[in-house]
């Protein structure tokens, strides 16, 4: 199995919206990926509340059946339209991918 996660920081006001307004449309739109993606598992989405300097503003949260499970994702039409979305509004983003 596989763990995807990704954090990212978002722009001030981008696509028309506030940070917080993407960030909860970045989130409705990440959830509803849930059960649209074959080998996707799990997914939870997280929106930071504590506002530090070392804060980032949106995670992402997911388990895949495998390492081929998470490159379909990857190249999901559904998760490239949201992931569209999401580099339109986002400053930074990192992410960490592993096995357990």
């Amino acid at each position: 199995m596989v763990k995807h996660i990704v954090i990212w920081k978002l722009k001030e006001h981008a696509e028309g919206g506030s940070k917080s307004e993407n960030a909860l449309k970045a989130k409705k739109l990440l959830e509803g990926l849930t059960g649209k993606i074959p080998g996707l598992r799990l997914l939870e989405v997280g929106i930071d509340f504590a506002h530090t300097d070392s804060s980032a503003d949106l995670v992402l949260y997911s388990e895949f059946d495998s390492k081929e499970s998470l490159e379909q994702y990857r190249n999901h039409p559904e998760h490239l339209r949201v992931a569209d979305f999401v580099s339109r509004i986002r400053s930074e983003r990192q992410t960490v991918d592993y096995e357990f």
